[in-house]
């Protein structure tokens, strides 16, 4: 049976598609909106500066990476602690939304504020663990704690699913540190994050990563942290500063085409002080290959 309803005219179908390209513009702008916030939130959230004492120097450096209209939750840290101690932190969340910037924050202060009760890293994974599980949080972060202690001249680490840091001394050695971890933050109830303990009987570097600077669709995570550790191992050979060490690692992430945030935390340090020299701290070795612990 033939259909009464009219033929759409010419002026008809053009009116159609101007009106569906003015929704899917207004569409577009709320999601860009969205994006700019998040990223506004990301920019907002990271530190002006990082803090360290004599014979400690600290860089970062962050890039938002995002594909389309998405934009991930990197970011990284420095605070200081009730005991004198200074604590550095690095992670990412999961997502690529409003939410995950937003979650990356919530992440950032419990941290902060879970550290005016303990400066253990490996406690204060654990209690920031609990705090976000209690909140009912749907979003996981991976992450790296560590604590830097300028009258034992030592570090300690402890890391939450995340990319292991990478350490270099000016004699040349260099490597991925293949400490022990504990999992995400916010998904395992009662979960323990072992410490790592280093000793910094002498100069170095400490270099943590987000997975955005060594793993995308060109580079598997583990050659980009080999490239990371071959920096690493050139630049404290050859005295480099921080920020430069910073600068060189954060480009391997603009020749991965990754398709997400990257942020670098570089943590370089001189030998201790003589009272420092008198009182070691104890050590703890974690694996062969990169400098000892």
């Amino acid at each position: 049976m033939a259909s009464n309803r009219p033929a759409d005219t010419p002026d008809d179908l053009l009116a159609r598609l101007g009106s569906l390209t003015a929704e899917a513009r207004v569409r577009a702008e709320a999601q860009r909106t969205q994006v700019q916030l998040a990223l506004a939130l990301q920019r907002g959230m990271l530190p002006g500066e990082l803090p360290v004492v004599p014979g400690l120097r600290v860089a970062a450096r962050y890039a938002p990476a995002f594909t389309g209209l998405n934009v991930g939750g990197d970011w990284y840290d420095g605070f200081l602690l009730p005991d004198g101690c200074i604590g550095y932190s690095i992670g990412d969340v999961q997502g690529h939304t409003i939410e995950a910037a937003a979650f990356m924050g919530q992440v950032r202060v419990g941290l902060r504020a879970l550290g005016s009760v303990t400066s253990d890293p490996g406690e204060l994974l654990a209690s920031t663990n609990e705090l976000l599980l209690s909140m009912g949080a749907s979003l996981f972060a991976t992450c790296t704690m560590v604590r830097f202690d300028p009258v034992a001249w030592e570090l300690r680490s402890a890391r939450a699913g995340h990319v292991p840091l990478v350490r270099a001394t000016p004699d040349g050695r260099a490597g991925v540190i293949e400490d022990e971890g504990g999992p995400p933050l916010g998904v395992q109830p009662g979960a323990v994050y072992p410490v790592t303990r280093y000793r910094l009987s002498g100069p170095g570097v400490f270099v943590l990563v987000t997975d955005g600077v060594v793993e995308g669709p060109s580079l598997p995570l583990e050659d980009g942290l080999q490239q990371v550790a071959r920096l690493a191992g050139v630049g404290t050979g050859a005295a480099l500063s921080a920020e430069p060490l910073a600068t060189s690692v954060m480009r391997i992430a603009d020749s991965i085409g990754h398709e997400d945030d990257a942020a670098v935390l570089v943590i370089a340090h001189d030998g201790p002080p003589d009272a420092a020299r008198d009182h070691p701290a104890p050590a703890h070795r974690p694996h062969s290959g990169p400098p000892d612990a």
